[in-house]
């Protein structure tokens, strides 16, 4: 089955007019990358683990942010 969509592809690719070439090849190269799962990344993800451990946040720093992010909460 594979193989037919291949071949429907590269019948496609054959049928375009060739100055639409290069720019069906981003679209493809671009589409191919996204589709592509990548590997894992990797490194270590706890490396932010306690950052912000004995920090104090004021809770008026909350409803500020609150009121301007949502403005239409407050009336």
């Amino acid at each position: 089955m594979a193989l037919t969509y291949k071949q429907k592809l590269i019948k496609e690719i054959e049928e375009t007019p060739q100055e639409i070439i290069p720019k069906l090849y981003e679209v493809i190269h671009h589409l191919r990358n996204e589709l592509i799962q990548k590997g894992k990344m990797s490194g270590n993800r706890g490396s932010l683990k306690g950052i912000w451990k004995g920090s104090v946040v004021d809770e008026k720093l909350f409803s500020v942010a609150k009121t301007s992010l949502f403005p239409y909460e407050g009336k």
